[in-house]
């Protein structure tokens, strides 16, 4: 049976405080458990087509290709919460995606980042690294969390915050095991 996405999966002590207890659909609608990627360094990014930061995919598309047989996998979230700038379809983000920037990492499903209906993936991620002030909230797209290879929420960086800059640390990251 598959999951809504919605729900968290618990499965012992060590998922209730790591990301790997989570499941979400992807664009074409199967639903990943993000314990399927233990062991990988992860950056999770909320994505929108029609935003001026849009461009980052090209950045998160090169990280992706650089660091992938190293251990790293970049997974996108759209989301439609800020200034409505995800308003697509699933199949129209990913042929958007695929088009201009090449993507080939996994896409997920459009889901909200805030308030009552927030991914509960986002409401942990916020949790553990709540950002700016202590808040909480997602202030814009492209917000980006940093994940090590044992499904711990190492860093939180802001909108602007370039794909590139990321580097040397998803290289420290890669390097612990």
């Amino acid at each position: 049976m598959a999951s809504s996405g919605t729900e968290r999966n618990v499965m012992g002590s060590e998922a209730a405080k790591t990301v790997y207890g989570f499941s979400a659909p992807l664009l074409n609608g199967q639903t990943v458990n993000l314990g399927e990627f233990r062991g990988r360094v992860l950056l999770i990014v909320n994505a929108a087509s029609q935003c001026g930061l849009t461009p980052q995919y090209a950045g998160l598309e090169k990280l992706y290709e650089s660091y992938r047989e190293r251990g790293l996998e970049v997974l996108g979230f759209p989301c439609n919460q800020f200034g409505g700038q995800e308003p697509g379809s699933e199949e129209q983000i990913g042929t958007f995606c695929e088009k201009n920037y090449g993507v080939k990492f996994p896409m997920f499903a459009k889901i909200d980042v805030n308030g009552p209906n927030a991914h509960p993936l986002y409401q942990f991620l916020k949790e553990e690294k709540p950002g700016l002030f202590g808040m909480g909230r997602i202030s814009w797209n492209f917000t980006k969390f940093l994940v090590d290879r044992h499904g711990a929420v190492v860093r939180r960086f802001g909108s602007t915050t370039k794909p590139e800059s990321l580097a040397g640390l998803i290289e420290e990251l890669l390097a612990q095991q």
